[in-house]
């Protein structure tokens, strides 16, 4: 079949893949038209990965055709695959730190011989590229000095430096504010209008009816079809996603909040005078939360409080006593939990246990009055938290490593659910985390809001801080800019604040 007779420029049919005894897809169809965004959702788990690494010739599939403009094709690797014109976006950056931005674009071009190499030119079109972008990166800079949204942007400007026919892109705007993800889009939509064919797959589903025209749901490595965006309203996506209704993302808020503030902030200022005179009270049982747009300072002034950042001046009082949290052990000795939004970083131990992940802050609790661990009472912990939080896991003493991101967010969790906190801070609940995840981690959320505990969220999900926030304030240059409470919740709102507009009323 010649090209001019397929309206296809890409089809994948009957796609079948297995890793040993578990099968991934099953018969999966994705067809993809010239000039279009097609987005292609799942849960975490769903097999979009795997698809996706099929394509691009990273995985061999076991059976099924790959049709590209209408002749067939077999990536044997990476290489292969982009020289057919498919360019990946991986969620995890492969960036060399030691090179400049322009020798990351254009690595796949750079010979053996470093003489021959015009080093003028490629860091003059690398700029141009990254100009074309809409962003402001330095084109000879090295790698390891850019901003994670500046390496993320370096990563698509690589994969359009080929000549590109199919660009993939797997949760792109994860570290994007807003502002970022808005030129990001406007640059997708320009290619594809230039005829381009995108695969976009995010767990945002607000972005997805903004920019994609077709939509395929994968769930549990089968395609549950695929249909126009303008066919189908968020809630059958998510119905297609999870293969359940789902009447509401976010529990219902019937906590009971106590009057008093449990825990205090005055004047709160960092050492380098970015976050400064941050003040704000929450109260027992209440879900407060922190909004504004990336570079706002909500996590320099979380880690303040939790220690791991210095501190200039202000005043902490937990409880109707002032405390002093120099270091993260001072807060936790406090009962101050903090989940960051860097997993991989901050967040769990990945080369640990599930068990040594949970148990690494509740050593007392499980702990005879020598200081010895009991066994038995540190398993029923560990093991009632992972019953508890859905975590899917054959067993509590498989590596966090192997686990899914949204798994992987619920042992973070678990850490500080393990011991009595009084608050808790959780940065960016769900950052890359599937539907179903989120749903339990919010239900999560609203559980430990019941024991009593106060919960302070920051999020740049305006969707997720608004539902299952009881009152959120709005951080904007390193200051807290305004406050909303619940009857005042709009994404308008929030985005006034956000760039430092008074709201009109």
């Amino acid at each position: 079949m010649g090209n001019s007779e397929s309206e296809y420029r890409l089809e994948m049919t009957g796609i079948t893949k297995s890793f040993g005894v578990v099968s991934v897809l099953e018969g999966v169809d994705l067809k993809v038209k010239h000039g279009e965004i097609h987005a292609l959702l799942g849960e975490n788990g769903a097999g979009k990965s795997t698809l996706v690494k099929i394509l691009s010739g990273v995985h061999q599939k076991d059976s099924g055709t790959v049709l590209l403009n209408g002749k067939e094709i077999n990536p044997k690797n990476t290489h292969y695959g982009q020289l057919l014109g498919i360019s990946v976006v991986y969620q995890e950056l492969s960036l060399v730190n030691d090179l400049s931005v322009a020798e990351n674009i254009y690595l796949h071009k750079l010979g053996a011989s470093k003489f021959w190499m015009n080093w003028k030119k490629i860091t003059k079109d690398a700029q141009e590229l990254i100009d074309s972008l809409g962003f402001v990166i330095d084109a000879s800079a090295k790698v390891r000095d850019l901003s994670i949204v500046q390496k993320q942007v370096v990563e698509i400007a690589k994969a359009l430096s080929e000549d590109t026919k199919v660009l993939i892109l797997d949760e792109p705007t994860t570290v994007f504010d807003p502002n970022d993800a808005k030129k990001l889009f406007d640059n997708l939509i320009r290619l594809k209008n230039d005829g381009m064919s995108i695969i976009y797959i995010s767990h945002h589903l607000e972005e997805i009816f903004k920019i994609a025209d077709t939509i395929t749901v994968l769930k549990d490595g089968v395609d549950t079809g695929s249909m126009a965006t303008k066919d189908i309203d968020k809630d059958g996506v998510i119905r297609l996603m999870i293969g359940r209704e789902l009447e509401d993302l976010f529990p219902t808020r019937n906590v009971v909040i106590s009057d008093e503030p449990i825990f205090e902030v005055q004047n709160l200022t960092g050492s380098d005078n970015f976050v400064k005179d941050v003040s704000f009270s929450v109260r027992a049982g209440e879900v407060l939360g922190i909004a504004g747009l990336g570079g706002s300072g909500r996590t320099e002034m979380a880690k303040l409080i939790f220690g791991a950042d210095k501190k200039k001046s202000g005043t902490l009082i937990l409880n109707g006593k002032v405390i002093t949290t120099k270091t993260p052990v001072d807060a936790v000795k406090h009962e101050i939990g903090f989940v960051s939004e860097d997993r991989k970083e901050e967040g769990v131990f990945l080369p640990l246990s599930i068990r040594r992940n949970i148990s690494i802050t509740s050593f007392k609790p499980i702990s005879s009055k020598l200081g010895f661990i009991n066994n038995e009472k540190e398993f029923n912990n560990v093991l009632g938290l992972i019953d508890k939080l859905n975590i899917k896991t054959p067993s509590s003493e498989i590596d966090v490593k192997n686990l899914s991101g949204g798994n992987q967010q619920k042992v973070a969790l678990a850490k500080w659910l393990s011991i009595d906190s009084k608050l808790i801070i959780i940065d960016e609940p769900t950052r890359g985390v599937d539907v179903g995840a989120k749903v339990e981690i919010y239900n999560l959320i609203n559980e430990v809001a019941k024991k009593g505990v106060a919960v302070i969220v920051i999020s740049s999900d305006m969707p997720e801080i608004m539902g299952i926030a009881d009152r959120i304030l709005v951080m904007h240059k390193g200051s807290i800019f305004g406050e909303l409470p619940k009857d005042k919740f709009s994404e308008e709102n929030i985005l006034r604040y956000s760039i430092g507009e008074e709201l009109k009323y």
